[in-house]
């Protein structure tokens, strides 16, 4: 018979659930008197609460940022570069903690954890040495035109549970460097590492600057429809976007949207399919599929259709699946049971439809969120598996005989992401790539980002972009000064 836990052993289990902890509301930790479970995904069970923020806290971060916003811009862009600079530091510092404690919380293998961080540290410091200068527009005996660039106020920021660091760190930069001050809510699915680095920023920034604050889907509809945030900046499911863009359009908040894909890689029939296999598999299924910018679809030629479909498979096969914190794990579960439920929708529907399995297919039984690295050929474009974003391991492999059916094919879809083209000429498959009806086209590589290239979505794929020149104006008003001389 289990013996049951006394009230003082349960209170001091959830004390140690709750440790370390808290929002950061201007400059102060804030643990507050509600709560919510995080699960490991690996397990299917909380190992950790998170504190959630009610309204009168939320009013508190958001009339924070707002005071702090008239000295935040006045700081010179030298102070606030280093700043950022600062802050990249710290996570470069606190790298290995942090890895282990994402890993727990999202499920990816702590390395690549290692690396997202890593990224969101030197995606930080590229995206402070681009400079916004003013543009003179016009310059002659009658009139001076210029175009000065200002920042916006208070930048609200929604982060989603895929890749949560690097995902905030862009609009975070963005919206610090160009002066704006910040209220960031990860998502509740993955606020810990979130925190626990807000916590490690508290010195950093001053306070109201930079707050960060826990929640569930009712403080994102608070912040999108307040009145003292100036401006969104959403990342997640286009479903999610379209509610966002409505909330905001009551005050008429400026609006970045970085929503999902459903990205087509178009083979043609000159590529060594057991070359780019690797290549192709790795931009499928790293994060078990959980990533925006993931190849979703590929389109094979005729010709090679089965050699690359034969050869997926195999990277698929000798991939190992398990907790993110064991060693020699390269695909971790999906993170949450809402997700993996929607990919076991997707694999029931593909099998009713006919599609082959090649590698995959068969979800194991016991705890976590566990989704084995699934290769499908012989699929109904009309199935779920083409027509919508999985956002998982599971990849349909598509035959194709003529490149315009090919391009037809992949941009027959709502979504407009990313795109890639793959070939042993170049030229030939830019000349493609630049039809594909996206926000970033790739030739012969996927998932290649830069703090100095702007990204984002086409079609119902996003609004705006992120980083680069082009993503920093997103986060600032344009204001047109015009001097009549004489």
């Amino acid at each position: 018979m289990n013996a049951q836990p006394t009230p003082n052993q349960t209170a001091a289990g959830e004390a140690a659930l709750r440790a370390d902890f808290a929002n950061l509301i201007d400059g102060e930790l804030v643990a507050g008197n509600e709560w919510f479970d995080v699960l490991n995904p690996a397990t299917g069970k909380a190992f950790a609460r998170a504190p959630s923020v009610n309204r009168a806290e939320l009013d508190r971060a958001v009339a924070s940022a707002r005071r702090a916003f008239g000295s935040w811009r006045a700081t010179s862009v030298a102070d606030r570069r280093a700043a950022i600079g600062h802050m990249a530091q710290i996570l470069t510092d606190n790298a290995g903690a942090l890895a282990e404690l994402l890993t727990q919380e999202q499920g990816k293998p702590v390395g690549q954890s290692r690396d997202e961080i890593g990224r969101a540290a030197s995606q930080s410091i590229g995206m402070a040495q681009i400079i916004i200068a003013d543009e003179l527009l016009e310059e002659s005996a009658q009139r001076r035109i210029e175009l000065k660039y200002f920042p916006l106020g208070v930048v609200g920021i929604i982060t989603p549970w895929n890749a949560p660091i690097n995902l905030a760190a862009g609009p975070l930069v963005a919206a610090l460097y160009t002066g704006n001050t910040v209220v960031l809510k990860p998502s509740p699915y993955t606020p810990l590492c979130t925190l626990k680095i807000a916590a490690l920023l508290r010195e950093v920034f001053p306070p109201g600057v930079l707050n960060v604050v826990a929640g569930g889907d009712e403080l994102g509809e608070w912040m999108t429809a307040h009145p003292g945030i100036d401006k969104i900046s959403f990342t997640g499911s286009v479903e999610t976007g379209k509610k966002v863009m409505a909330s905001c359009a009551g005050t008429l908040k400026r609006l970045t949207l970085e929503l999902g894909g459903n990205d087509a890689a178009i083979v043609l029939d000159d590529v060594d399919p057991r070359a780019v296999a690797p290549k192709l598999f790795f931009a499928a299924f790293v994060n078990s599929g959980q990533v925006c910018m993931a190849i979703k679809r590929i389109y094979a030629h005729e010709s090679i259709y089965a050699e690359l479909c034969t050869a997926l498979a195999e990277e698929a096969t000798k991939s190992r699946v398990g907790s993110g914190l064991e060693p020699g794990v390269q695909l971790g579960p999906i993170q949450n049971r809402e997700q993996y439920d929607k990919l076991i929708g997707i694999l029931n529907d593909t099998t009713t439809r006919g599609g082959r399995i090649l590698a995959g297919g068969q979800v194991p039984e016991g705890p976590g969120y566990f989704f084995p690295p699934t290769v499908v050929a012989d699929i109904d474009e009309h199935s779920r598996l083409v027509q919508e974003e999985q956002f998982g391991p599971i990849l349909p492999v598509l035959k194709f005989t003529d490149e315009e059916d090919a391009l037809r094919r992949a941009n027959d879809t709502r979504f407009g992401l990313s795109g890639s083209v793959w070939s042993a000429d170049p030229e030939r498959a830019a000349r493609l790539a630049a039809r594909l009806e996206v926000g970033t086209a790739w030739v012969n590589q996927h998932r290649t980002t830069s703090a100095t290239v702007p990204f984002g979505g086409a079609k119902e794929s996003g609004l705006g972009r992120q980083y680069a020149a082009l993503g920093l104006k997103g986060y600032m008003e344009p204001r047109v000064i015009s001097v009549l001389k004489g």
